[in-house]
């Protein structure tokens, strides 16, 4: 499975950007899984819920199903967090998986950078940052590697970056949700 990160100052439009991204790339014919990494403690299942309560009770893993979707809950209790890699193994084989957070793990990422927000950008200091999606004028000159630099709101130049350089074929010969690419 090919890998590409979106890395990113929180507020700087990751999600909103992903969100656009998924309906472009799979439109293509790709198969994508995204990894979401949080910084705090959260929850997908609901107190009082029977799921809920087999976690609470000691389980380890609880698997709801429907006909729907299947959920694995797995209660790390006091392991390790999880790493990249091993999130990786869990998913179904598909064609691109697409991360978001995790910025410091070794995988290629396209930075979303917004400089509205002040903050410097992640490709000073990542050399795995391969291209920086910005919404306003800048130069990647003088960054290590020189990523290249992309328009932030245009979904189908981005999702054509990624195909080239994470070496994706397109499987479907349709036009982008997005119109033709300029």
């Amino acid at each position: 499975m090919k890998v590409i990160g979106l890395a990113g100052w929180s507020g700087s439009g990751k999600t909103t950007l992903l969100s656009r991204l998924l309906p472009e790339l799979t439109g293509r014919g790709h198969r994508v899984s995204t990894i979401k990494h949080a910084h705090h403690k959260f929850d997908v299942d609901k107190p009082g819920k029977d799921s809920w309560v087999h976690r609470e009770a000691g389980a380890s893993e609880v698997l709801v199903s429907s006909n729907q979707r299947w959920a694995l809950m797995h209660e790390l209790r006091e392991e390790p967090e999880a790493t990249l890699e091993f999130l990786m193994s869990r998913l179904s084989p598909v064609n691109l998986v697409i991360v978001e957070g995790f910025k410091h793990d070794p995988h290629d990422k396209l930075e979303v950078y917004r400089a509205s927000l002040g903050k410097p950008l992640l490709a000073e200091e990542d050399p795995h940052i391969v291209a920086v999606a910005s919404d306003s004028e800048m130069t990647t000159e003088h960054l290590p590697g020189r990523p290249r630099r992309l328009e932030l709101n245009d979904i189908v130049g981005i999702a054509d970056f990624i195909e080239s350089h994470c070496g994706l074929e397109r499987k479907k010969t349709r036009e982008s949700l997005h119109g033709p690419a300029e």
